[in-house]
Formats: structure tokens, sequence, C-alpha cells
């Protein structure tokens, strides 16, 4: 017969008459052992609460065995399937004691038990029940929240929580025999805080040392996803403009919402760059700032440096506070540094400082801005205006007697280094009236556009207080039909969406007004539907227009669009004169036509075509597909042309192809080529490879990519990611993710 002994915690096991228990239950003359065989034995217990991890030193101690012997003032023996259950707490054995003035438990002969989830297999084992510490001697272990896993020459437990490896290893790979695995002399688990800290340590993959990490930096490692303090895994790479790049991380998690990362890196032709990265959140703030600082270039000789700061932050509760701060110590500093195409595109560093209120139908945004622009010998362009300050206030409300109104006020002191400085003041009225049906919409509106100058430095014959006053009026109208339609086979709705957009702006000579931000806006199917043909506030173009446009989508039942078709153009009813450089002799703009939407569940393309109408030639296009059979699979094409209508013979012909594609078990091919027909030069392109296991992967990653007009760099960067430890190497996952568009991380 199966024998059980309970223990209640912390109280004693005979709490209020020992003596007579002893004498009643255990009679001095008999052995344990005989009384086991001749009757069930049960101890004296005081029942416990529903255990869970928050109280298991007040959980009942239950264990039972096939023997069971000893003298319970002092110790029981319990032999052959013996298992102890407390609380989270369980563990089998061959043969264990108790001892009762210790309240511990040892445990011999393939013993396993498990804590909190967590398993534990060893030769011998001791526990405290009362605060549950102890020792595990040959143990092997695997922690519930990771995988992780490993062995070593014992194992002690400090609490429910904390417990140390000695010489031992740690992994996330299953089986005997990982392909990657950390040794250390000591592995501090805390799995409260969901944090391992190993002593002085080497990191194996494929039993060879490939990183070695001494006592003193104290190498961390999570449990979890949770964030940790520690030395973050090195970062290696190589570009040619940098030769052979490693850097050291290390990470400060200072609170719950702030944290700071210190990243000093060595570069071969350069020297060494150090840099912090500061992140916080509160609640109505939040920010980061990144700085970096190289001493001593090798390559110029010089101190090079650059700063990026966001903030924001609700002072009151309709005031809010943000900047955008970017610096660089010179104008090759993104090129000589950056390690993709995103960072060396940047020309034009915004520093901006911005107080903004809202109430319920108005708000207020005062802003200061300044640019440092880093120039390309090769291209240079000019710097935008410095706006010091600007004052923008917006009021409106809908609805009122069934008119929509609102009024923008903007003032602006706008300064330059070398070009025409000034203050400029614009209000504009505006109110509409929007007629709204399920079938159709019409609105009316009128504007005026008033804007005064006053110039500090006009140039010859241009005045240095002038003004101007414009009024416009539109009609927006359109309207939506629906029916049932069959696409491949499938039931949609089909709509057919035609639009008709009128304005009338009277002319007005504007040649001797300077321009501060006017600029020709892009001619697109949005550009088409505004009053202005300019962007900014120093150019208003005359206008007696007629915009067409007709839109038809098929919408599937679930309300996701299928397909979209549109076609769209202006009529010219007068010539226009306003213009940044000569006039504008079309009866009609240029004729827009595109389309877009999924072919199948895995094929979808889009196609833009901007027609000139007057030489009955393309101005641009774009024509792409996406191929997506599987997760992983994704293979991208594009076609881009856009030519000159100044030049015609300066054109841009690209093809960009770019692709995730497995070629064999767990073998993955990426790549993106984004090649010029016109200079038959490659603009941008990477390629590379990337393997996954179960419990690591690797990328290998060559990228070249356009510096300036006339340079390039090319680099090539590898990381190997270990599950539930470090990814060593270069971040080859954001450059994968924003040069190939629907690319999946294979871990």
């Amino acid at each position: 017969m199966r024998r059980k002994y309970v223990l209640s915690h912390p109280q004693p096991l005979f709490p209020t008459f020992p003596a007579l228990a002893a004498k009643v239950l255990f009679p001095a003359a008999l052995s344990f052992t005989t009384l086991a065989a001749t009757a069930q034995v049960q101890s004296v217990a005081i029942a416990g609460k529903p255990s869970t991890k928050a109280d298991d030193k007040n959980a009942t101690t239950v264990i039972q065995a096939e023997q069971i012997s000893g003298r319970p003032e002092r110790y029981i023996q319990f032999d052959e399937k013996v298992e102890l259950v407390k609380g989270t707490t369980t563990m089998v054995a061959d043969h264990a004691i108790y001892r009762n003035l210790e309240d511990e438990l040892d445990a011999k002969g393939d013993v396993r038990a498990v804590r909190n989830g967590d398993c534990y297999n060893g030769d011998e084992m001791r526990l405290r029940l009362d605060t549950n510490a102890g020792f595990v001697i040959n143990p092997s272990y695997k922690l519930l929240r990771n995988n992780g896993q490993g062995k070593g020459e014992r194992i002690e437990f400090q609490d429910e929580e904390r417990s140390t490896v000695f010489k031992g290893t740690y992994s996330t790979c299953e089986g005997f025999d990982p392909d990657w695995y950390l040794k250390a002399d000591t592995l501090k688990l805390d799995t409260g805080i969901d944090r391992g800290v190993a002593g002085t340590s080497v990191v194996y993959f494929k039993h060879v040392p490939i990183l070695a990490v001494p006592s003193f930096l104290a190498m961390s490692f999570p449990l979890s996803d949770a964030r940790h303090s520690g030395v973050l895994p090195p970062s290696l790479g190589s570009s040619s403009t940098g030769g052979m790049e490693l850097g050291l991380p290390y990470y400060f998690n200072i609170a719950p919402n702030r944290d700071l990362t210190v990243f000093p890196k060595y570069i071969q032709k350069r020297g060494l760059q150090v840099g912090l990265d500061g992140r916080y959140l509160g609640v109505g703030y939040a920010g980061e700032t990144n700085f970096e600082f190289l001493p001593d270039d090798k390559q110029t000789g010089t101190n090079r440096y650059a700063l990026a700061s966001t903030h924001a932050q609700t002072l009151l509760p309709k005031l809010a506070l943000s900047w955008n701060i970017n610096h660089a110590s010179d104008d090759a500093y993104p090129a000589d540094f950056a390690t993709n195409i995103n960072k060396t595109a940047v020309r034009v560093l915004p520093r901006d400082l911005t107080f903004a209120y809202t109430d319920t139908y108005w708000n207020a945004i005062l802003l200061s801005s300044k640019y440092q622009v880093l120039q390309d010998i090769a291209a240079p362009i000019v710097p935008p205006y410095d706006r010091l300050p600007q004052l923008t206030v917006h009021g409106g409300q809908f609805d009122v007697l069934g008119f929509d109104w609102a009024v923008d006020t903007i003032l602006t002191r706008f300064s330059h280094p070398t070009l025409v400085r000034g203050d400029r003041a614009v209000i504009i009225p505006q109110v509409s009236m929007p007629f709204l049906q399920p079938g159709y919409f019409v609105t009316p509106k009128l504007s005026l556009h008033a804007t005064n100058y006053h110039l500090d430095n006009p140039v010859a014959g241009q005045d240095a207080n002038s003004q101007r006053t414009l009024p416009t009026f539109s009609l927006d109208s359109g309207l939506i039909f629906e029916r049932k339609a069959n696409w491949f086979g499938s039931q949609m709705t089909q709509t057919l969406e035609p639009r008709l957009f009128y304005v009338n702006t009277p002319y007005r000579d504007q040649s001797q007004l300077p321009n501060f931000d006017s600029a020709t806006a892009d001619f697109n199917f949005a550009q088409m539907f505004s009053e202005n043909r300019f962007t900014g506030h120093d150019r208003i173009g005359d206008a007696n227009q007629l915009t067409a446009a007709l839109v038809s989508r098929f919408i599937e039942d679930s309300g996701e669009e299928r397909v979209k078709l549109a076609i769209g153009q202006r009529i010219y009813f007068n010539q226009q004169k306003v213009s940044l450089g000569g006039s504008v002799s079309q009866s009609r703009s240029d004729l827009l036509l595109s389309a877009a939407g999924k072919i199948s569940d895995t094929l979808s393309a889009e196609a833009s075509l901007q027609m000139s109408q007057s030489d009955n030639e393309a101005v641009r296009s774009n024509y792409g597909l996406r191929w997506s059979p599987a997760p992983r699979k994704v293979l991208n094409a594009e076609y881009r042309f856009q030519r000159d209508t100044v030049t015609p013979n300066n054109q841009v012909k690209q093809i960009d192809v770019s692709m995730q594609w497995p070629l064999a078990n767990r073998w993955y091919m990426v790549g993106r080529s984004n090649f010029s027909l016109q200079t038959n030069k490659l603009i941008e392109g990477l390629a590379g490879f990337e393997y996954k296991q179960d419990c690591w992967s690797f990328r290998v990653l060559a990228q070249r990519f356009v510096t300036a007009t006339s340079t390039s760099t090319t680099g090539i960067s590898m990381q190997l990611e270990l599950n539930g430890l470090a990814k060593l190497g270069s971040n080859t996952i954001d450059v994968l993710k924003k040069g190939i568009s629907g690319y999946q991380p294979i871990n």
C-alpha cells in the first residue's frame, strides 16, 4: 500500500500536543516501518490554502512513498517512488530523508524536480521546504519561460526565484548536443526579473568558441522579453569608407520607461567612435536623443560628430511642446559613416522647436525652424528659409446653420544668409456649404487669400512693403453608383464614382513679390483636387479650370478593396499667367491614369501613367508587381520612368527588383537591385542569404549604395542570432525590412 505523509507550514508538525502525538502515532517500541506494514499512517496536518507561487511558503506539503520509516520527531526516511508536492513545487526520487528540526528534505537517486514550471534533474538534491533554498548535484535543467536549458556541476537555490549554476552551460537548443551554448564558471538565473548573468564565460557555436567574456563585464542575457542592463553582443561589419568596424555596446535599463545605450565602435580607417542613445517615456512626454563623436578622424584630422534629438511633451491640458534637433559636424558626415541609404539620402537637417495650443474650435502653433544643409559639391542646393518664428492660428467649425467655416492666420519671420529677408502675414477666411447625400455630394466654397509683406533688404525694383488679395471660388461635386459584379468568379460590389472640381481665381501680377516657400506642386491625383497649383503662400495661381476624374472600385463582401481604377485630367479655360518660370499655355493638363489591386490572393499589381497632352508622350510612369505565394516568399519588380519636360534628354529610367525566397530547406536568399538604365549604374543593391535553425539563425549581407552624386559605399555585414541569448554582428534586419517590401524575418 502506498503511504502518504502530510506537512503544513509554517507551523511545526505537531503544533499543539507533540508528545501525545508521538506516543499515539509513533510508539517508541515500534519502528515506523512496522507501522507502515500494518496500516496506513497519516500525520496531524493543518489545512493549507490552494497554492500559488505567491503563497508556496504557506502551502501544505505532501510526501508519498512505498516505504516510510524513522523517528518523526527527528527524521523520516522515504524509500521507493518518493514523490513530494508543495504548491508549485514537485519532486520525485528513489530515496529521501526529511529532517524535522531543519525542515529539510534530502533526496537521492534519479532526482527530478519542478519549481514554478522549471525542471531540474540530478543525482542528489537538498530542499529547505520553508524557503525553497537548497542545491542539486550534477544537475540538468530546463526553464519554462524561454526553453533555456543546460547542465552543470551544481545548482544552488537561494529561494524560489533565484539560483546559481556552477561550472555550467546555458542554451535554448533542444537535445544533449546543442548547436550553441554558453559555458561559464557561474550562471546566476533570476526568474523573478527574467534575467541571467554569466561570470567568466565563453560562447560556443558548433563546439567552436566564438565569444569570450571576462568576469568584470558580467555578461547578462534575458530569460524572457524583458529588458536588462548589461553588455550587448558585439557588432561587426565592414565598409569601403571605414574598413573593418567593431562595436561593443552597453545597455543601461535605468527604469521601465528610461534606458541608455553606450556604443563605442572602432572603425579601422577612422578611429574610435563613441555614441550614446537615450530613450524616455512618461505620462505626457516621450523622446529620444542620439549622439555620436569621433575625435581626430584619421582621414580628415578633425573631430566628427552628429546629434539627433526628438521630444514631445504635454505642458498643460491644451498646451504641448516638441522639438526635433539635428546637427552634423560637416557635410560629409552621413556619407562617411552611413550604413544604409536611408541615412545618406538626408541632406537637409531640421532644427524645430514647437509650442501647440489646441481648443475646441481653434488651435495655435508657434514654430521656430532652422536648417543645416549638407552640401554635395557635385550637386549643390539652395538652403531653405529659416522661420524665426512662425505663428499659425486656425479656427473653424462644421455645420453652423448648414455652413462650414474656417480662418487661417499665419505670421512668419523669414531669415536667410544670402536671399531677401522679411516678414509675411497671411489670412485665409473660407466658407463652404456642403450638400451630402448617400449617392452624391456638392460643395460650393468661397475663400479669400490676403497677404502682406515687409522686407528688410529688397532687391532693386522691389517694394519693401507690398500686399496681395485674391478671392477663390470652387465647386466640388461627385456621384457614387454601385452594382453587383463578378471578378474572376468572385461576387463583389463595383462602384463608379465620377467627380468634377471647378476652381476660379483671378489673375494678379506677383512677379515682384518675394518667394519664401512656394514651389510648383507635384501633379498627382491628390493635387488635382486642390485650389492652388503651387505649394506655400507666396504664389497663388490664376485659375479658371475644371478637373474631371472617374474612379471605379471592386469591393469584396468583407469590405476589402480588391481593385481600384482611376483616370483624371484638368481642363484650363484660360491661359495660366502666374508661374515660377515662364507662362503656361496648355489648354489641358497631363492625363493621369492609375490601376492597383490584387489579381489573386498571391499576386498584386499597380500601375500609374502621366501622359503629356502637348506631345503625346509619357512624362512619368510606374509599373509594379508583387508575388507572395507563401510566408517568407516575396518577389517585387518595379519599373520607374520620369522625363524632364524642360530638358527632355534628362530622364530617369530605373528597374527595381527585390526578393526573399527559400533556396532549400532552412536556406533563404534575399536581394535587391535598383538599376539605372539611363546611366547603366547600380544605384542601390544588396544581396545575401539567411539560414534558420530551431534555436539560431545566420545572415550575410553585402550592400552597395550611393552616398553622393559621384561616390558610393560598399559594405558587408553578418549577424548570428542565438535565440534567447544575443544577436552577434550588425543589425541586418532593419536593412532588409527597408530594402525589401514585404520582407518577413525568418526567426
